[in-house]
């Protein structure tokens, strides 16, 4: 399998860059706060485990990259 390294490069620069450019809204999707994920809240302990952001940032980056490879 040959993998061409400049375009993962290239895609992941210009993601980067729309997340740069876009962070002002971006920053008000209540993200890593959705309903699923784990948090425990006490007296001088917080306990926070997103797992559902996590299922669905990595469903986002298969995604990405299996729409990457087609071209």
């Amino acid at each position: 399998m040959n993998i061409n390294y400049q375009k993962v490069f290239i895609l992941a620069g210009v993601v980067l860059l729309l997340v740069g450019l876009f962070w002002k809204w971006i920053s008000k999707i209540p993200f890593f706060k959705l309903p699923g994920d784990i948090v425990i809240d006490r007296p001088n302990f917080k306990f926070y485990f997103p797992i559902v952001t996590m299922i669905l940032i990595s469903l986002l980056v298969s995604l990405i990259i299996c729409i990457s490879r087609k071209f």
